[in-house]
């Protein structure tokens, strides 16, 4: 694995997030906590929309990789062709369902004392627009990931981070209404669906791949999807998990409540771009590898676990340490103790989440989707339970520990049913 591979993963993932460390201040304050808790559940939303690629993206990654790893890279055409038009019907049901639910009245269930259900309305439309970009997208950047092409996807990402979080930040100069701002979000996955096509079709042009005379197949859909299947169910069910917290802690305590949340846990979860960084890599890498050198890629994956684990331990514990000093530095004001507290809780939760993602690339790279959507599954009845609990009990603390406690749930899980793929 090229350094140079992790270290445009690291710069994609990182860039924005040093737009957002000067940007958020500015949008609170400009917006107040009930704007910017919305503002930050459309960010959630767009990132749930990835699930209607059906894990078809991740799919074609590892079906590509695979046939590097062979040496056969005629069957390539169809494989795009065919997960394309998969995508692009899967995005738009999720378009016309989004829009249907905002013309239905699901924006009144967000409790906003300040803000017009009519803004509501106009700003979730506006998002079913981008759902079905969102969805072709990933096929593209699957086909990018598969050719280590992360120099491209990284200056995309780049790109796209410094619009999702400046975009609203230059709107909210003129206007705070919520539709202006989502509006950003939307035009910026538009533009990013055109370049990762760009950047797609270039990496085919350099391996004489030809897809002008490639054709849907109903074989290669069902190879997809025996694989993209099971990512799908996770893609469905990992977002419900990821953002269950914010919509609940919106639902039953208040939006303002959700940027008391938000805040640390965006400080602490972004630790997790270092892992990002590195298990997108492996996955690529590893499917390639169990089939060039089926001896090597054991091996291989435990060093950079070990890595993983060490790293992350240390910037859990300083995090950890020094998360008053760093919210105070950002925000430059004085944040709610229970801020702080739940950001130090879900320290814990983040370690836990690294070992898990290396697992989880892990099993997908020997094509057993299967298995860890399978663990979703059974997290997923687990974790709000727990969540419904302990909201009721102990506010957005006890939210902080479900949390961690789903992390730590989710790798041991996934490092015990590794142990299946290893022959």
């Amino acid at each position: 694995m090229r350094l140079s591979h992790i270290c445009w993963n690291l710069a994609g993932l990182s860039l924005p997030l040093l737009i957002a460390v000067v940007t958020v201040p500015q949008l609170i304050s400009s917006l107040g906590n009930e704007r910017f808790g919305l503002l930050a559940l459309a960010w959630g939303l767009i990132g749930y929309a990835g699930a209607l690629d059906l894990g078809i993206g991740r799919a074609l990654t590892q079906r590509l990789a695979r046939l590097r790893g062979e040496g056969n890279l005629l069957p390539i055409g169809s494989f795009l062709v065919t997960a394309n038009r998969i995508t692009l019907i899967a995005g738009l049901f999720g378009g016309v369902l989004i829009a249907l639910a905002a013309l239905c009245g699901l924006g009144s269930w967000v409790k906003a004392e300040t803000i017009p259900q009519i803004e509501i309305t106009q700003a979730m439309l506006l998002l079913a627009i981008a759902l079905p970009a969102q969805a072709i997208s990933a096929t593209y950047r699957g086909v990018n990931e598969a050719f280590m092409n992360f120099k491209g996807v990284s200056l995309l990402r780049i790109a796209l981070g410094i619009v999702s979080f400046g975009g609203p930040y230059m709107v909210s100069i003129f206007t705070v209404e919520l539709p202006w701002l989502v509006a950003t979000l939307v035009i910026s996955r538009l533009l990013a669906l055109s370049v990762y096509r760009w950047l797609a079709d270039t990496c085919l042009e350099k391996n004489s791949i030809v897809t002008t005379t490639a054709k849907y197949s109903s074989g290669i859909a069902k190879d997809l999807f025996s694989f993209g299947g099971w990512v799908a169910v996770s893609n469905v069910v990992s977002p419900l998990l990821m953002q269950a917290d914010r919509f609940m802690i919106g639902v039953f305590i208040s939006v303002a409540a959700v940027s008391f949340y938000v805040l640390p846990y965006e400080v602490v979860v972004q630790s997790l771009i270092l892992v990002g960084a590195i298990s997108s890599v492996i996955f690529p890498n590893l499917s390639k590898l169990m089939h060039e050198q089926p001896n090597q890629w054991y091996p291989y994956f435990r060093r950079w676990l070990y890595i993983v684990a060490g790293m992350m331990l240390i910037v859990c514990s300083l995090l950890a340490i020094f998360l008053p000093t760093l919210l105070s530095l950002w925000l430059k004001t004085e944040l709610e103790p229970i801020s702080i507290l739940v950001g130090q809780i879900l320290c814990l939760g983040v370690f836990a989440n690294s070992i898990g993602s290396m697992f989880y690339a892990l099993l997908h790279a020997k094509g057993r989707a299967d298995i860890t959507a399978k663990v979703h599954i059974i997290e997923l009845p687990l974790f709000l339970s727990a969540l419904f609990f302990l909201l009721h009990k102990f506010g957005i603390v006890g939210v902080a520990w479900a949390w961690v406690g789903r992390m730590i749930f989710d790798a041991v899980a996934l490092a015990w049913c590794s142990k299946t793929v290893r022959s």
